[in-house]
């Protein structure tokens, strides 16, 4: 069921946004009842069904075309997460990039390196910033360095 509601979410909100006027998707109504029941939500407050809601528009607003289109909700939360600047560790030993580099932060997330390119440093748990450069693409920085290179989010 864990992994089936990210699936259930996103396709209900896809058909409900192209069907709706209503700019701002909600898990109440994207979901039937049942399937509401069935995952727990009925157990969250107001605050967090919101919160689950900004998470829905977080979740699918880069795969469904018909949302980035025609909700200015959607398109504004796209802004703001696009405006982030993640602050965190590598997990571990660093030892630079080299071509095809996978980066495990502390936070969670994994991003993998897109462009070519070398660059030997050796740290232990090294703080970073990845931010939009700007061009739009992603950019990882090892904090107290003057190198930086482009990455992709892979989790």
């Amino acid at each position: 069921m864990r992994l089936l509601l990210p699936l259930f979410v996103f396709l209900g909100a896809v058909f409900a946004l192209a069907a709706s006027a209503d700019d701002s998707p909600d898990v109440r109504t994207l979901m039937t009842p049942e399937e509401y029941s069935a995952a727990g939500l009925g157990k969250l407050s107001p605050a967090e069904i919101e919160a689950l809601n900004r998470w829905v528009i977080r979740y699918t607003a880069r795969e469904a075309p018909v949302m980035r289109e025609h909700s200015t909700v959607v398109r504004e939360e796209i802004k703001r997460v696009d405006a982030a600047v993640y602050k965190t560790r590598i997990v571990g030993e660093f030892r630079g990039w080299y071509g095809d580099t996978i980066f495990r932060l502390e936070n969670g997330q994994t991003w993998r390196q897109r462009l070519s390119g070398k660059w030997f440093h050796k740290a232990d748990s090294p703080e970073v910033e990845i931010s939009k450069n700007v061009m739009g693409y992603w950019v990882l920085r090892v904090v107290g360095e003057d190198r930086s290179v482009g990455v992709v989010r892979v989790d």
